[in-house]
């Protein structure tokens, strides 16, 4: 079996264009991709200024008054766009201590009546951004920069195929063309009041690829991403937050390295590898009880609606199957059984989404999807949800 690992590789995006490192760039992210399911990535392709400018509005964000919060509450969204309170999810059966917003690149929904409902999974984010009075070009710098994100995430795809040993467009039969298409960003809060320092609790994500910037607030860099010379912000605050399980189930700190994104893989890269990717259980404490909020910008790249994951199972040659017989199998941890991405051998991506979304976010479902909603909740809102 390969080395348990016990931190984050990190990858220099900067290797692909220099003829003498790039074998070794595909080698280093052949090793995150089927050892960790996480990675740093350093000296990418997204704007610093953009990045600068996005990070002095996150807190901004979050202070807004709870009445402007409350006018785009994602309980009003088909799409699950919009606020979410602090509180309002569960992981495990516990409280998961943030509030947070979800956003979207720009998209004309796809269905009509009588097309398949997950259709009206994405849509126009329109309506569900705060006032521009009260956060005068937010909305203008959060799409800059999630369409960034995209464009990077599409170029690294094609450098996960290569470093299975496919041909670069060998995951491109998995997304559609760019219209029809829609990628989310959130702006989350992890408070420091959580009794349980439950700020996520364990859990997978469900696409191919998530890009993350961590931020912290008052005195303290913003996750990595700016220089501890600016006169607002220093260095990386010292109170923990994502974590991530090694192949033994313990759990690992990834702290925020400047200049980088955090990014891991999905269930469905997964589910499509046969396992030879790996999606790894993580979670985030919330800072302790005095400290600052810990903010942080997740984008989620996903796949076509329409694929069935289970008629596109890759295979791979040899010599890179043997990667995945030299890790061998990750421990059977708690965390391990994701419980709402076990369709996908049976449903098409966004069926699995939309169960999955339904399963965390029942108020939304019981106003826009009554007949998911008295599928999994047949005696109405529950208490406490599974939000992964």
């Amino acid at each position: 079996m390969a080395p348990n690992f016990s931190n984050i590789p990190v990858v220099d995006f900067a290797f692909i264009s220099n003829e003498a490192k790039r074998p070794e760039f595909i080698a280093h992210l052949r090793h995150a991709l089927i050892n960790v399911g996480f990675l740093y990535l350093k000296n990418h392709t997204v704007s610093k200024e953009l990045i600068d400018r996005l990070v002095n509005y996150i807190p901004r964000l979050f202070d807004l008054p709870q009445h402007a919060k409350e006018k785009i509450v994602m309980a009003n969204s088909p799409h699950f766009l919009g606020y979410s309170r602090l509180g309002a999810e569960f992981t495990k059966g516990k409280t998961d201590y943030r509030e947070q917003f979800d956003f979207a690149t720009p998209h004309e929904t796809q269905w009509r009546p009588g097309a398949p409902e997950y259709l009206r999974l994405w849509g126009p984010s329109q309506g569900w951004w705060p006032d521009e009075d009260l956060i005068p070009g937010f909305r203008g710098v959060m799409e800059d920069y999630l369409l960034q994100v995209q464009a990077l995430s599409y170029h690294f795809i094609s450098l996960l195929a290569e470093a299975f040993g496919l041909p670069s467009d060998a995951l491109a039969k998995f997304y559609d063309s760019a219209e029809c298409m829609q990628h989310r960003g959130k702006g989350r809060s992890t408070n420091n009041g959580s009794l349980t320092g439950q700020g996520v609790g364990p859990h997978y994500d469900a696409g191919f690829l998530t890009f993350v910037r961590t931020c912290f607030l008052s005195n303290v860099v913003l996750g990595g991403i700016l220089d501890a010379s600016r006169s607002k912000l220093l260095q990386a605050s010292p109170h923990p937050g994502l974590q991530v399980q090694n192949l033994t189930g313990d759990w690992i700190d990834v702290p925020p390295i400047p200049g980088t994104f955090v990014v891991n893989i999905g269930k469905a890269l997964e589910f499509v590898t046969q396992g030879l990717a790996r999606a790894t259980s993580h979670r985030v404490l919330s800072p302790p009880v005095g400290s600052t909020p810990r903010y942080s910008v997740p984008f989620f790249q996903n796949i076509s609606l329409n694929v069935r994951l289970a008629d596109e199972v890759l295979d791979f040659p040899p010599e890179i199957l043997k990667f995945k017989d030299l890790r061998g199998n990750p421990a059977q941890t708690d965390f391990y059984a994701a419980v709402n991405f076990a369709e996908f051998d049976q449903e098409p991506s966004g069926k699995v989404n939309l169960i999955g979304r339904v399963k965390s976010h029942p108020d939304v479902a019981e106003r826009h999807y009554p007949n998911l909603f008295e599928q999994y909740f047949p005696n109405g809102l529950p208490k406490q949800v599974n939000a992964y």
